[in-house]
């Protein structure tokens, strides 16, 4: 069982990704993952969306997420918005600027990849593989 979304870079947004992860995992029978992967899903639409309003990119954001096996998760943000999502040094004040460390720390793996001739990036990550 597998999820896809489509949809416009607005933050209205990140709510739908969190529940179609959630009922995904609910329906493929492992719960245990979802705290990780809802928090996870939500920083990494956060970050497509912010940087497809940052750069003025209109296309939409998608979303894919499957099970390269049975006990691992697999999701992957794609966004067209030029420039790649780094983990960054932060400060007790910053107000932002955490999420990629989120990211690093929550997932099994994770990454960033480009691919064909546009600006655009997918951010990806994986969690179960310990399970």
């Amino acid at each position: 069982m597998d999820v896809s979304l489509v949809f416009p870079p607005h933050p209205a947004w990140v709510r739908t990704a969190r529940d179609a992860i959630r009922t995904l995992l609910s329906a493929s029978g492992h719960p245990e993952l979802t705290d990780t992967a809802v928090l996870l899903i939500s920083e990494v639409v956060t970050n497509a969306i912010n940087a497809c309003t940052a750069k003025g990119c209109a296309t939409p954001v998608t979303l894919h997420a499957g099970w390269p096996d049975p006990a691992r998760l697999r999701v992957l943000v794609h966004d067209e918005a030029p420039g790649l999502p780094a983990v960054r040094p932060t400060t007790d004040g910053d107000e932002d600027g955490r999420g990629m460390h989120l990211i690093s720390y929550g997932a099994d793996a994770w990454g960033v990849c480009t691919h064909g001739a546009g600006q655009g990036k997918a951010t990806w990550f994986e969690v179960g593989r310990g399970c």
